[in-house]
């Protein structure tokens, strides 16, 4: 038996819509400005530049439907996205194998301190310190890709209040899923526990405190999430 001279760190677990069991996350990926929309939103050209990605970290996924609101920052972003979870993995997957690497789908928010991440822009250092915060990462169930297919098109949309903020289709992606998880294992040995975010839609925008937010993706179960 191993000896640990600390407690062992609590592990990330998502629950498997309809099911007792649980999905255990070991890494999490985020593609940056993968909607044209919303690359053009945030003031940049969807056509000049390659895919780049960031992480969170994992005990940054909260499931318990309440979103702390941050300290260190006043401009607080929402940011709905499909979740990719997979199954096994590997380096230097073919696209066309991509899709035997998923376990399924699930909804999250990556949540982002804006001010923060704007001052990381302008002097050119790394987004953790707005993007990679506590409880940054608001997620619902997963559900098995048996159930839902590849989720290559459907509704993705964001209501903030009741008052609809993002609306979009996954087939707006810039990079598809397989591209992104082809890529992916160029730089990285991604394997069975890691999540990939997708992306956002256009109409990202600021939350306060009392804020409800509702993210629906055509197949999944909806993300509701209050900001306290």
């Amino acid at each position: 038996m191993t000896k640990l001279v600390i407690p062992e760190p609590k592990k990330t677990l998502i629950p498997i819509h309809g099911s007792d069991e649980f999905f255990p996350v070991r890494r999490v990926y985020c593609i940056g400005r993968n909607y044209a929309a919303h690359t053009i939103e945030m003031g940049f050209d969807p056509d000049k530049e390659p895919p780049f990605f960031f992480q969170k970290n994992t005990d940054n996924i909260d499931t318990s439907g309440q979103f702390p609101y941050p300290p260190e920052s006043s401009d607080v972003h929402y940011e709905l996205e499909l979740v990719v979870a997979l199954n096994k993995g590997g380096s230097n997957i073919k696209e066309e194998d991509a899709y035997d690497h998923i376990y399924g789908f699930g909804i999250g928010l990556d949540m982002t301190r804006r001010d923060l991440q704007g001052v990381c822009k302008k002097m050119g250092r790394p987004w953790e310190i707005g993007k990679a915060f506590e409880r940054s990462a608001p997620m619902g169930s997963l559900t098995p890709m048996s159930e839902v297919g590849k989720m290559e098109s459907g509704s993705i949309q964001l209501k903030v209040n009741d008052e609809v903020r993002q609306d979009g289709d996954l087939d707006m992606m810039l990079w598809k899923i397989p591209e992104q998880i082809a890529i992916l294992s160029k730089f990285y040995d991604i394997t069975a526990g890691d999540l990939i975010m997708t992306g956002t839609p256009a109409g990202v925008g600021p939350i306060v405190k009392g804020d409800k937010l509702v993210g629906t993706i055509d197949g999944l179960q909806t993300l509701s999430v209050e900001v306290v």
